[in-house]
């Protein structure tokens, strides 16, 4: 459910505790904490936070984008996991979209593409298309991006194969297609030949 500041201030009062001071604790907790199990719990948190767009000024101020683009190099699968839904989650924001590009998140997000989690996998599929501008866009689509989503549109998770359909027919051109469909078949042809 979507935030209204009125319903905010209504619902905390007068003295309680508001939305920016709240996130400001958790991202302090964060910071401060050195157990794993804490960071993942603020970052699930955080990241819950940012399916409502009334925290995206509070997002900004706190620098919570950084947070979960830092998160991604993280060994963590949990902490990645988060990480890259909270990113997926406000990255529809034009500010917020405009600061993963220019923090050279496009290329963060694409490792997210092997790792072993498919709900990272899918959250970072989701967020590419939603990073996709006519300056990032031959990034997002570069022949290792086509290669993979060719790769998930025929595994067995369906959500996964049909999320990696539509990146492919809503994103990617026939001759991208095609130049990656190349590559696998050469690939499987080394395989066989080594094998034999």
């Amino acid at each position: 459910m979507f935030s209204t500041k009125e319903y905010l201030e209504k619902k905390t009062g007068p003295y309680g505790v508001g939305r920016l001071s709240y996130l400001q604790s958790l991202v302090t907790e964060f910071q401060d904490t050195s157990s794993d199990e804490s960071k993942e719990q603020v970052l699930a948190n955080l990241a819950n936070f940012a399916y409502d767009p009334i925290n995206y000024e509070f997002f900004k101020k706190l620098n919570i984008v950084d947070l979960f683009l830092d998160c991604l190099e993280e060994n963590n699968e949990k902490l990645i996991e988060f990480s890259i839904g909270g990113l997926c989650n406000c990255c529809l924001d034009k500010e917020l979209k405009q600061h993963i590009l220019d923090s050279d998140g496009v290329r963060s997000v694409i490792k997210c593409l092997s790792r072993p989690l498919e709900n990272t996998v899918m959250s970072a599929i989701t967020t590419l298309m939603f990073l996709i501008t006519p300056q990032s866009k031959q990034d997002i689509t570069s022949l290792p991006v086509v290669e993979c989503m060719l790769r998930f549109s025929l595994c067995s998770n369906k959500q996964l194969a049909n999320l990696a359909q539509v990146f492919l027919q809503d994103y990617c051109s026939n001759e991208q297609i095609e130049e990656a469909k190349q590559i696998q078949r050469k690939l499987a042809n080394t395989f066989h030949t080594e094998e034999a």
